[in-house]
């Protein structure tokens, strides 16, 4: 996906989308380009990404669907917003705090000497 940054973490793969308001036994499968980074302005880390073309994901969305979690298989699972689908029929998803996909842990102590 361009302008993902080469510092930024990402994850392509299959992930499961869960309706948070509404039918949570909805669930959907997609496949996913996410990536991320932390934001020092804001401190969070931000992630962001596109769904391929969906029926599903899309028929979702015009059920009015837009919070959704986004599994992936490794158990990996973060809140976001689906947006109106592009001009490829797929949908942009972004979010703030835990991604859905493995990220480096920091330990506090490894930056301060």
């Amino acid at each position: 996906m361009s302008g993902f940054d080469d510092d930024e973490e990402e994850y392509r793969g299959e992930v499961v989308l869960v309706p948070v308001d509404g039918d949570e036994d909805a669930e959907i499968t997609a496949t996913a380009h996410l990536a991320g980074h932390f934001s020092p302005l804001t401190g969070a880390y931000e992630w962001r990404g596109r769904l391929s073309a969906s029926p599903e994901v899309t028929a979702a969305y015009e059920r009015g669907v837009r919070t959704v979690r986004v599994r992936t298989p490794e158990g990996h699972e973060g809140t976001g917003v689906l947006a109106q689908p592009n001009v490829w029929g797929g949908h942009p998803v972004s979010g703030s705090g835990t991604p859905p996909f493995a990220v480096p842990r920091i330990e506090l102590e490894e930056l301060v000497d």
